[in-house]
């Protein structure tokens, strides 16, 4: 019971009209790294044949279907009820964190007040998610990573050569590496994540076709990799990092010719 209560306690809320159903089942395993989920419901007008995808897994997923009909063309009323009943689980101090499925920008402030209160914000969302709310939460999960992974579509790749032409990627991770070095330079990679992700909220190691952290780290080249043993867990080790020394330029021999 003590475990389970440690644990965050987490709603979800899902906009039908710009989420795919394709995402369902990978979906709940990722949000299952977070917290334990009290509350799930989806907002959409079922009337609609644009949401028989979604029909077909409410029940599976134990998902709350919130009817809202298009009163008026142009005008996306599935984002205020989505938005007044995240208002009203807010106030009901049940909750930890929630979790706001949508790639639709209306739902920027929404998180920022979320966070206000205290509680945590993961957003999910397709790579064309306005900036703003990935932003206003505390980590944004792309849905591609997603799919591929439901439909067990190998990401690609980003190799070390690419990856260390990338400014922002290697930017981001020195900086990590140096707010949490000791004095011999180690940083331990837990830091190093939680830094990074306090920084940057979509960013994550798969959208590079890496499923953890120290192995886009390690295929960057830039950052020396020790694995420490935990001392009384035989089998278990820690993950430290640091920069590689910089290689030092040779100085170039200056020929000098003999005026004629």
């Amino acid at each position: 019971m003590n475990e389970e209560k440690s644990q965050k306690i987490l709603a979800v809320l899902i906009d039908a009209d710009n989420t795919s159903p394709k995402i369902v089942d990978r979906l709940f395993t990722e949000i299952a790294k977070y917290g334990v989920v009290m509350a799930k419901r989806i907002y959409g007008d079922w009337t609609s044949p644009q949401l028989k995808g979604w029909k077909e897994v409410l029940l599976d997923y134990a998902i709350i279907p919130i009817q809202q009909f298009s009163y008026t063309r142009g005008k996306n009323a599935t984002d205020s009820a989505l938005i007044i009943d995240a208002m009203d689980l807010l106030y009901s101090d049940r909750f930890d964190g929630f979790c706001i499925v949508a790639s639709d920008s209306d739902y920027t402030r929404l998180a920022s007040r979320i966070r206000e209160q205290g509680l945590f914000v993961y957003g999910f969302g397709d790579r064309k998610t306005p900036s703003p709310l990935v932003t206003a939460c505390d980590r944004f999960i792309y849905s591609e990573i997603l799919v591929e992974a439901e439909e067990g579509e190998p990401s690609k790749v980003v190799e070390g050569k690419s990856l260390r032409s990338d400014t922002k990627l290697v930017t981001l991770l020195r900086d990590a590496v140096d707010s949490n070095a000791d004095e011999q330079g180690w940083s331990y990679l837990g830091a190093v994540g939680q830094h990074i992700s306090n920084v940057s909220p979509s960013f994550d190691s798969r959208n590079y076709g890496y499923q953890k952290l120290g192995e886009l780290i390690a295929a960057v080249g830039l950052f020396e990799v020790d694995n420490r043993p935990v001392e009384g867990k035989p089998g278990n080790k820690t993950i430290y990092i640091r920069h590689k020394p910089r290689r030092s330029r040779s100085k170039r021999s200056v020929s000098t010719s003999t005026p004629k």
